[in-house]
């Protein structure tokens, strides 16, 4: 009659199954409590700071950049007064080279 009456097993199974299911969703709840805390939350943080380090970064280049454009505005006016005298120089040199042939000159006709 044992072997007919299937009773006594379906309910060893029917009590065993709700727990498998409560044990897998309290796994379940543990992988995911993990997951968010000891996972997602600290590189949510580092990719934070990272990216403030990054504006921080493009900041300090955009001043970089703004000094090193006024920096070759200055080189640049630097290099236009240092032709604009050394044209002068050769200038004066020329006039002088002019006037010493005309005092020599000068000099010869007396």
């Amino acid at each position: 009659t044992n072997l007919l009456n299937f009773e006594p097993m379906t309910d060893a199974i029917r009590a065993r199954l709700p727990w498998t299911v409560v044990g897998a969703s309290v796994l379940l709840a543990l992988l995911l409590a993990y997951t968010i805390f000891a996972a997602y939350l600290p590189a949510k943080t580092r990719a934070d700071r990272l990216e403030r380090e990054l504006k921080d970064l493009y900041a300090r280049e955009a001043d970089l950049q703004t000094l090193a454009a006024q920096n070759e505005r200055r080189h640049a006016l630097r290099e236009q007064q240092l032709s604009a005298v050394a044209a002068e120089r050769d200038a004066l040199a020329r006039r002088l080279e002019d006037l010493e042939k005309e005092l020599a000159s000068a000099r010869a006709r007396r």
